[in-house]
């Protein structure tokens, strides 16, 4: 995958990354990405597999943890506790509006 191209590209979950274009895409440094995933904070598709892959979303997940490190001056262990937090939130946001889609409507 070039990043050379002018023409806007949709990252999916269908596209694959490497932890080079990850770290030159999210501004973070590949040292500093593999501590996100030394913590938790984000995962390749298969761990087990050499050279590991990230998913087109994991490029949202990383380039928040940068904006969070230069925001407020985090260690990565820090960063990371946040990433996993901000992720669950999203999860359950989108639970409770999955479950009040359900919900009949009022008159």
């Amino acid at each position: 995958m070039t990043h050379e191209s002018a023409e806007p590209e949709w990252l999916t979950d269908d596209h694959a990354l490497s932890v080079k274009e990850l770290a030159e895409m999210s501004g973070l440094s590949e040292v500093e990405l593999l501590e996100l995933v030394d913590y938790g904070a984000v995962t390749p598709i298969d761990p087990e597999a050499s050279p590991w892959m990230f998913t087109g979303r994991c490029l949202l997940t990383v380039r928040t943890a940068c904006r969070l490190r230069i925001s407020f001056d985090l260690e990565p262990h820090g960063v990371a506790l946040i990433v996993s937090l901000l992720e669950r939130i999203h999860g359950l946001e989108s639970q409770l509006g999955n479950l009040r889609a359900q919900l009949p409507r009022r008159p």
